[in-house]
């Protein structure tokens, strides 16, 4: 059974960085890939880093350069750095686990198994 559990988010002050992580257990898949959506209010939950099991990474356009993914070295967990945190990163944040590769531009549909959120709030 496939278990994802984030730690707890927070707030930070624009400009801030925020770093959230994420056990991983029970996936079995060959190849697999791990990732990170965030839904703000009102918004459709959208994908904004992946990692796959080779180390291959995605990012969405509103993070590329801030936010870093990384995996553990045991990669029973999964990391989201967050630097130069905007007041419009403000949202919940999700982690998710699919079995098969990357997916440019991931819906929620994409991924299988999900953990259970975390508030993260910038403010201005």
């Amino acid at each position: 059974q496939v278990q994802l559990t984030e730690s707890w988010g927070g707030t930070v002050q624009s400009g801030g960085s925020l770093r959230l992580s994420c056990g991983v257990s029970g996936v079995t898949c060959n190849t697999y890939a791990l990732g990170w959506f965030r839904q703000a209010p009102d918004k459709e939950r959208e994908g904004v880093a992946q990692i796959s099991h080779t180390g291959g990474r995605w990012y969405s356009d509103s993070v590329k350069g801030r936010f870093t993914i990384s995996q553990g070295n045991a990669k029973n967990t999964v990391y989201l750095q967050m630097d130069t945190l905007q007041p419009e990163d403000t949202a919940k944040y999700y982690c998710a686990a699919r079995c098969g590769g990357l997916v440019w531009r991931p819906t929620p549909s994409d991924f299988n198994y999900w953990g259970q959120g975390t508030q993260v709030t910038v403010a201005a």
